[in-house]
């Protein structure tokens, strides 16, 4: 959208537009709700089945596989059908996602404290008891033990206690390692935009870092103290949100309607979260709930979609792939530490800094397979490069050891990586990680890369690894991100095993 565009004002929005646009956003608010909440809901229900399993196998002495038999033919508690019991199990599990949704239990995490979150769990897990014991006394279903319900219900309340007090211990310790967290920006400049992110960043388990000020010509008028923390004027906000890799905006400047309807739609086409404090746009969407950070009441305008299942059947993928290996090759690894240690003076792993997700900085591993001051002899053999733009490649490099040529050939040397895929830092599959003087170089487009985790084999490796061409390096890795399925992942590993037996690396 060019500036002057941008910057029209638009005086009054009638009414039927305005109704449109609150219901838009409402609706992808609520779209987007479902999504995320969907995963917590299987795992309440999954944990139901778990506990009823449990305590009845406990309470009826009978072994898991027998318990499921007799729950099966309906000989489990005698003179139960498996009809009533399966509609017991299901009206029970039903009833707590209600109540737990009604306790704004599936929220996101980081919107929540520790404390409040065990409380609304554990009353959410005894009403729902309570109303299953109720109907247990309304259909007089007195053959079905009450020990059974009452574990069942003691055994429900601290499974799901003990896992939320699990995932968010997981959430922080990856918070405080740089990861997982959000990076925004807030438009405005005034006395609550800086109350607000004198929040964030005062209560580090939001998981939030502030990346500055965008201010609004005309309205924001308190600049003293904040200019170096102002990334520049709201026209160019979406340049700067790239460039940061943020995931939301929030907006504590009391713009015009219409101006706020443009960054809606392009936070929407960009995938950025909008937030908006509520005092500042009474009536701007009626309908949408109030959500707090910390103690800061925002109105969610837009929030994009997270593939929250997928990602964590990546991980799980990632996880296993990356043990395996390990495990597996473990005899290989040792054998190429000696090699590597015996042909040439130097360490036997080469650890160069690497730019990951949203632009964090890690250690990536290797074996090394250059001569030990190769770093610096970089410089010396920069005309002899084969690659176009910003990558480097040279295929007879004068700096490769003996045996750096035999690992390179068939990706040994990139076995280390799986220790970085195990620490989070790396996934199996994704776009190779830069090093910093060629994110440098990039443009805002190439920055799309940055927006995953990065990975030991990709999609460029499997199809195009010999191409000189940097467009096609970024095209393909774009391609990956904007299609990315688990099945995609498989394919790309399955395909990449054969590229490492057919000795095609470099």
């Amino acid at each position: 959208m060019a500036t002057s565009e941008f910057w029209q004002r638009v005086s009054s929005t009638p009414s039927s537009s305005s109704q449109e646009w609150n219901e838009g956003s409402t609706a992808n608010h609520q779209r987007t709700a479902r999504g995320s909440a969907g995963m917590w809901m299987i795992l309440d229900a999954l944990t139901v089945l778990g506990a009823c399993l449990v305590a009845a196998v406990i309470e009826l002495h009978v072994n898991p596989i027998a318990g499921v038999r007799g729950f099966w033919h309906g000989t489990l508690i005698q003179g139960q059908t498996m009809g009533i019991q399966t509609a017991l199990l299901c009206g029970f599990t039903a009833t707590l996602i209600v109540i737990s949704r009604s306790f704004h239990l599936y929220t996101p995490t980081r919107l929540t404290s520790h404390l409040h979150e065990q409380r609304l769990s554990v009353q959410a897990c005894l009403v729902s008891g309570l109303l299953l014991t109720g109907t247990l006394y309304l259909i007089k279903a007195e053959e079905v033990p009450r020990s059974v319900v009452l574990l069942a219900v003691v055994l429900l309340t601290v499974s799901l206690s003990l896992r939320r007090l699990v995932y968010r211990a997981l959430l922080y310790q990856r918070f405080e390692r740089g990861m997982n967290t959000r990076n925004v920006i807030i438009v405005g400049t005034g006395a609550e935009a800086h109350a607000l992110r004198h929040h964030l960043l005062s209560i580090r388990q939001l998981g939030y870092n502030f990346k500055g000020f965008v201010h609004v010509p005309g309205i924001d008028t308190q600049l003293a103290g904040t200019t170096g923390d102002v990334l520049g004027a709201l026209d160019s906000l979406f340049d700067h949100a790239r460039k940061h890799f943020v995931d939301e905006i929030f907006f504590a400047s009391p713009c015009e309607r219409g101006v706020i309807k443009n960054v809606l739609e392009q936070a929407r086409a960009n995938g950025i979260d909008l937030r908006v404090v509520p005092d500042m746009y009474d009536g701007l969407a009626w309908n949408s709930t109030i959500e707090y950070i910390g103690q800061f009441p925002t109105i969610p305008l837009h929030r994009g979609h997270v593939p929250e299942v997928g990602l964590i059947l990546k991980r799980l993928l990632d996880i296993t792939v990356a043990a395996l290996t390990l495990l597996l090759f473990s005899p290989i690894l040792l054998a190429i530490a000696i090699a590597v240690k015996l042909d040439s003076p130097g360490p036997i792993f080469y650890a160069s800094e690497r730019i990951g997700k949203k632009a964090r900085v890690f250690r990536c591993l290797k074996f090394r397979t250059m001569v030990r001051d190769a770093d610096r002899k970089r410089a010396e053999i920069m005309h002899m490069n084969e690659r176009e733009g910003i990558l480097f490649k040279i295929s007879d490099d004068p700096r490769i050891t003996k045996v750096g040529r035999v690992l390179r050939k068939y990706s040994l040397d990139e076995l280390p990586q799986f220790i970085n895929v195990l620490l989070g830092d790396m996934s199996v599959v994704g776009p190779r990680p830069p090093i910093a003087s060629e994110v440098r170089q990039y443009n805002l487009a190439h920055l799309r890369r940055l927006d995953v985790t990065p990975g030991i084999t990709g999609l460029w490796q499997v199809q195009a690894r010999q191409d000189p061409s940097f467009d096609s390096y970024i095209s393909l890795d774009v391609a990956y991100i904007e299609n990315w399925s688990v099945w995609l992942d498989i394919k790309i590993i399955l395909r990449t095993v054969g590229v490492v037996f057919a000795g095609t690396g470099s």
